[in-house]
């Protein structure tokens, strides 16, 4: 059992993430308006074996986009290159290009982002 369950991105502009995130990632989220419950509004990533996960937008509880802290993965189907040269053009920045993660490559490989919002996410793809 994994011992992440969920985790939550800040973010200022949820339809901007959004936007950004499913170009980068090439899928769909679903976006969530619960400012009335909690005063978020998310873009959900679709269900997967392991951790699920959403961009969270909420000034009333302190989040905030950044990249200090945790970092955390996204898993990428495919190519890592299709994803990595998707992020400048949807408009984020690479600061880490494919990187073999061991000399092997039988472990994948990874990449660091930082997106619309500032955040710096990794990218992590078996190929």
């Amino acid at each position: 059992m994994s011992a992440i369950h969920w985790f939550e991105i800040g973010v200022s502009d949820i339809q901007r993430a959004i936007q950004f995130y499913e170009t980068v990632m090439n899928t769909k989220l679903q976006y969530a308006d619960l400012r009335e419950q909690m005063g978020s509004q998310l873009g959900m990533f679709p269900a997967r074996d392991g951790a699920g996960g959403t961009l969270v937008q909420n000034e009333q509880h302190g989040y905030q986009p950044g990249q200090a802290g945790t970092l955390i993965y996204l898993v990428v189907d495919g190519d890592l290159n299709e994803a990595v040269a998707r992020v400048d053009g949807a408009g984020g920045q690479v600061v880490l290009p494919k990187t073999p993660l061991g000399s092997d490559q039988e472990a994948g490989f990874i990449s660091w982002i930082i997106d619309t919002e500032g955040n710096k996410v990794g990218l992590y793809s078996k190929v």
